[in-house]
């Protein structure tokens, strides 16, 4: 085993010598890394399975929520890539928050990770089953959401992607820029026809012409339902943060992988506004007929416009066949990048003693985590058939809903474990002040508002701002009903907290400070999927000498990549 040292806060300097997980270095450039970023969000697939949800909760708005969401994205990205500058450990949120608040803090992190990307893969598999069935004109199945066909489909799908995972990063990352490719040039072509179509004068009757209204958040929607877009949009940015999870397996892992996480939020607003604002546009946002709020078209936003946008020519019909299959390759893109960071992050969880060893476990050839990976999709096929069958398939979009209250916990905790890590340094200049310090805890502070404000509306559920589609009625004082959003949430937060508390006893090294800590070398697992050696305890409580009984190296306070070195 080798240990390599990590840059504390107050040192400022890049992680010396970083070494990798049992994983395969240098596989991938920024181009490749972008691709991942931008490709995890799945642009098709999100607009698909929320837009109509956006455009119900606020109306005319659904152009600025997508502004109004980017803000608090690209501030905690910033903050991503400052941590990643430090520590380019595959576990981010978790190792991060670990060593800036302590190990409840960042278990807590790194489950939030797992949660949302396990809760998310049931209404990919759904939406994927979906479109596979429409592409091929069988609008009987295809239609019908939890139909047993499309479950099938979807279970089989979640299998193919977890292979593909196993089988490599290359390999995904290959397959990731074909997906990606389709996904630009069908939105791109929708778009364009679509706004075509309106300035030709060949738009539906609900169309509507773009105003001023549409850029004012104090017009038309109510505060509460400005924040639940706000918590559904984050839902469609959330993803970018692979591109920093495969750090280790990216070239210059100290600056590539953040680089990527900003750029990608970048080109996410871009893909988004227009789109949206085209959608808009051509439909509205009525509640009838093409109206972009029609609770028919919730689930099917793009099948339903492509024939409107596209016409029912034979090019018209080529057209929609396009758009279908961009819905499929974006899901399936997100399916698999999806599966790749919660593996990475179960994986560093393991190298540190939080889960157990076997989540540590590589493959020989493939160097990808694998019990990770086949945990991560077994997992998530036995949420999607249980979700398929319970109360209608209705959880499937909670979940989604859901999801946002999860992103917005560890992707704020990032922030603010990005200004407590490098807070001996904040007053060094003014960029450190604004890029190590503000902007990130601005970030998670937007989003841990958002958060709390619709974790208390969805409680609240007789509020009519709740965005449930199930809910929960209290058998006990005061009766009331719960919205089935904060009911996943709470339900996915108790399976983690008692799982931290069982490992808590039964393996307390990590939650003593024993295995990670500020100061703490990476560990490394042992090469060829064997279980990780077991760590030796320092004096102090730090870690010890590795399996080798090679000594870790940390960089003396205050020295940077020049400065001399300490032995651990």
């Amino acid at each position: 085993m080798t240990t390599a040292a990590l840059t504390p806060a107050a040192s400022d300097g890049p992680a010396t010598a970083p070494v990798e997980k049992g994983l395969k270095p240098n596989a991938l450039g920024l181009i490749s890394n972008i691709v991942i970023g931008v490709a995890s969000t799945a642009p098709a697939y999100s607009l698909a399975a929320t837009l109509g949800l956006i455009a119900g909760a606020v109306g005319l708005l659904s152009p600025t929520i997508v502004v109004l969401a980017f803000v608090p994205m690209l501030l905690v990205s910033i903050g991503y890539s400052e941590l990643n500058k430090a520590d380019p450990d595959c576990g981010t949120t978790f190792t991060w928050a670990t060593r800036a608040f302590g190990p409840w803090a960042g278990w807590l992190g790194g489950w939030a990770i797992v949660a949302s990307d396990i809760l998310v893969m049931a209404s990919l598999a759904q939406v994927t089953g979906q479109y596979g069935f429409l592409l091929f004109g069988a609008h009987g199945i295809g239609d019908n959401p939890t139909s047993e066909w499309v479950l099938l489909v979807g279970v089989l799908f979640i299998a193919l992607l977890t292979y593909a995972c196993y089988r490599g990063i290359e390999l995904s990352a290959r397959i990731q820029r074909a997906l990606l490719s389709v996904e630009v040039v069908a939105l791109v072509l929708f778009a364009v026809v679509a706004f075509v179509r309106i300035a030709t004068g060949h738009a539906p009757p609900t169309h509507i012409s773009p105003g001023w209204a549409w850029f004012n958040p104090f017009h038309g929607a109510s505060f509460s339902a400005v924040v639940g877009g706000l918590l559904l949009m984050l839902f469609i940015y959330w993803g970018w943060d692979t591109s920093v999870s495969i750090n280790e397996e990216t070239k210059d892992r100290t600056r590539n992988p953040g680089l990527a996480a900003i750029i990608s939020t970048v080109l996410l607003l871009v893909i988004y506004f227009i789109v949206t604002f085209a959608a808009q546009s051509y439909a509205g946002v009525g509640t009838k007929g093409a109206g972009l709020a029609n609770p028919d078209n919730y689930s099917n936003i793009f099948s339903g416009l492509g024939t409107l946008v596209f016409g029912t020519a034979w090019y018209g019909t080529v057209a929609i066949k396009l758009l279908i299959l961009m819905v499929i390759t974006s899901a399936a893109a997100s399916t698999q990048t999806t599966i790749l960071p919660t593996a990475r992050t179960t994986l560093s969880m393991a190298v540190y003693k939080s889960i157990p060893d076997a989540f540590g476990r590589v493959h020989r050839k493939y160097l990808t985590p694998t019990v990770s990976t086949v945990t991560m999709g077994a997992a998530s096929i036995v949420l999607y058939i249980a979700f398929n069958h319970l109360a209608g398939g209705y959880l499937i979009p909670d979940a989604v809903t859901a999801i946002g209250i999860f992103i917005a916990f560890y992707y704020g905790l990032t922030g603010f474990a990005c200004a407590w890590y490098y807070r001996k340094v904040l007053r060094r200049s003014a960029r450190d002040l604004w890029m190590k310090g503000i902007l990130p805890v601005l970030g998670g502070a937007m989003l841990y508002f958002a958060m709390i404000w619709s974790a208390w509306q969805d409680w609240n559920y007789d509020n009519v701002q709740a965005q449930s589609y199930t809910h929960w009625r209290l058998p006990f004082a005061p009766h009331s009903d719960v919205g089935g959003v904060l009911l996943i949430a709470l339900a996915s937060t108790a399976v983690g907290v008692v799982a931290m508390l069982v490992w808590r006893f039964a393996r307390p090294a990590f939650f003593q400070g024993r295995t990670l800590n500020r100061t703490t070398p990476t560990l490394v697992p042992e090469e060829g999927g064997v279980p990780l050696a077991p760590v030796a305890d320092g004096p102090s409580g730090g870690p010890g000498p590795g399996a080798d009984g090679a000594a870790g190296e940390l960089w003396a306070p205050g020295d940077g990549p020049t400065g001399r070195r300490t032995s651990a």
